[in-house]
C-alpha cells in the first residue's frame, strides 16, 4: 500500500517537471483508511510546498492521516515556512517519504524532527524512482553545478550532418517533438557559434499545445561571431540569449548586440577556447540547474573530454550518409584505444517511429 500511494505522489510531482528550478519537484498525497483525501505538488519556487498544498485542501486538519511525500519535508525557513510545522499542526500521525533531502546541510533533519515530536516516519519507499525524478536537483545541491544533458541525432553510420553542415532533418517529427519537451524541462540550452552560423536555430520550445517554456539560450562564441540578425538574437521570446565570449571580444564587440533580451558573458578562454568547466561554475552561480547541450561537434567533444556530461540522449535515424566526410557527434582528439572509450550505464531504448532513442549515463 505504501508503494501504491507513493506512486501517486510521484505522479503529482511530475506535473511540475521543468517548473520548480532551483527547487526540487515534489508530490504528496494524504491518506486515511486506504482512501486518498488530498493531493498536492510544488508548482514553482516561492509557492507552497507539496505537503502544505495537500494539507491546505483539508483546511489544515488531517488528524490520524498518513502523508506520502516524494522528498523529505523541510525543517527550515526559506521562501515558505517549514513543512514539518504544517504537518504537526494538521494532526498527521504517519509520514512516508520517498527519499531524504540530498542537501548535505539539511539531510535527515526533517525526519528526525518529526520523530522527536512523536510522528511515525518511514523512509526509502520507491527511493530509486524518487532519486531519478530529482536527478537535476541532486546534482545541483551536492556538486554545485548544473546537471548537463547531451542530445545528439545521427545517421546509422554515425554522422550528425553532411560535409556542408546540412542536417535538416536527420530525425523524424516525433523525435524532434521529444527534443522540444526536453527544452521545456531544462533551465538552459547550449550550442556553439558554429551551429548558429550553419543552422540559424531558434532554440525555443515549440510544443503542439503551445504551452512550452523557452529555456535560456546560451551560445559559446569566443570571438563574438554570432550574426546580429540570427534568430537567437532577433526573435520574440520570454527568455534571454546569453553569448559566452572571451574577455577581449566582449569589450570590442558587445555594442553590436544592444537588445534587451541579449547579454554578453565574459569567460576565461585559455588557448582561444572558452573554459567550459569554468562556465559550468558561472552558470551555477546564476541558478542554472540544468543544461541541454545540442551541439556542435567541437562543443560536444570538449565536454566529453572534460567529463562534464551527466546524461545522454542519442537518436539514431534509419539513414546512411555513405561517405567519410560528414560531421561527427564530437570532434577533436579521442582515445587511442577502444577500452578508453566512455561507457554508458543504465541504458534504455525508445522508438519514435523509425528512429531509436538511446538514453544512458556515463559510467
Amino acid at each position: 500500500m505504501d508503494q501504491l500511494f507513493m506512486k501517486e505522489a510521484l505522479r503529482q510531482a511530475r506535473k511540475a517537471l521543468g517548473r520548480t528550478s532551483p527547487n526540487p519537484v515534489v508530490g504528496a498525497v494524504i491518506v486515511k483508511d486506504g482512501n486518498i483525501l488530498a493531493r498536492g505538488y510544488h508548482h514553482r519556487a516561492g509557492l507552497p510546498h507539496a505537503e502544505a498544498e495537500a494539507i491546505s485542501k483539508l483546511s489544515g486538519k488531517a488528524q490520524g492521516c498518513t502523508l506520502y511525500v516524494t522528498l523529505e519535508p523541510c525543517n527550515h525557513h526559506g521562501r515558505t515556512p517549514p513543512c514539518t510545522e504544517a504537518i504537526l499542526k494538521s494532526g498527521i500521525k504517519r509520514v512516508v517519504v520517498g527519499m531524504k533531502d540530498p542537501n548535505p546541510l539539511v539531510s535527515g533533519g526533517g525526519l528526525e524532527f518529526l520523530k522527536e515530536k512523536g510522528v511515525e516516519v518511514k523512509s526509502g519507499v520507491l527511493e530509486s524512482e524518487c532519486i531519478l525524478l530529482n536527478e537535476i536537483f541532486i546534482k545541483f545541491v551536492t556538486k554545485g553545478r548544473p546537471f548537463v544533458i547531451c542530445k545528439s541525432a545521427m545517421t546509422l553510420d554515425g554522422w550528425t550532418a553532411t560535409a556542408t553542415g546540412h542536417s535538416k532533418w536527420i530525425t523524424n517529427s516525433k523525435s524532434r517533438e521529444f527534443v522540444h519537451r526536453l527544452r521545456d524541462r531544462v533551465d538552459a540550452v547550449l550550442v556553439g557559434v558554429g551551429t548558429i552560423i550553419a543552422d540559424d536555430p531558434k532554440l525555443t520550445t515549440r510544443l503542439k499545445n503551445g504551452k512550452g517554456k523557452d529555456p535560456l539560450r546560451i551560445v559559446v562564441d569566443t570571438h563574438l561571431r554570432t550574426p546580429v540578425n540570427a534568430k537567437v538574437i532577433t526573435q520574440d521570446s520570454d527568455s534571454d540569449t546569453l553569448l559566452v565570449t572571451g574577455m577581449d571580444a566582449a569589450s570590442r564587440y558587445q555594442s553590436r548586440y544592444n537588445k534587451p533580451n541579449v547579454s554578453i558573458l565574459s569567460c576565461p578562454a585559455p588557448d582561444g577556447k572558452i573554459d567550459l568547466s569554468a562556465l559550468m561554475d558561472i552558470l551555477a552561480e546564476m541558478s542554472v540547474t540544468s543544461l541541454l547541450v545540442e551541439g556542435g561537434a567541437s562543443i560536444c567533444g570538449s565536454m566529453f573530454r572534460e567529463r562534464l556530461i551527466d546524461k545522454f540522449y542519442i537518436f539514431k535515424a534509419p539513414k546512411i550518409l555513405g561517405g567519410g566526410d560528414g560531421i561527427p557527434m564530437a570532434s577533436g582528439p579521442g582515445p587511442s584505444k577502444m577500452d578508453q572509450c566512455m561507457g554508458l550505464t543504465d541504458i534504455s531504448f525508445r522508438r519514435f517511429g523509425d528512429d531509436i532513442l538511446i538514453k544512458g549515463y556515463p559510467g
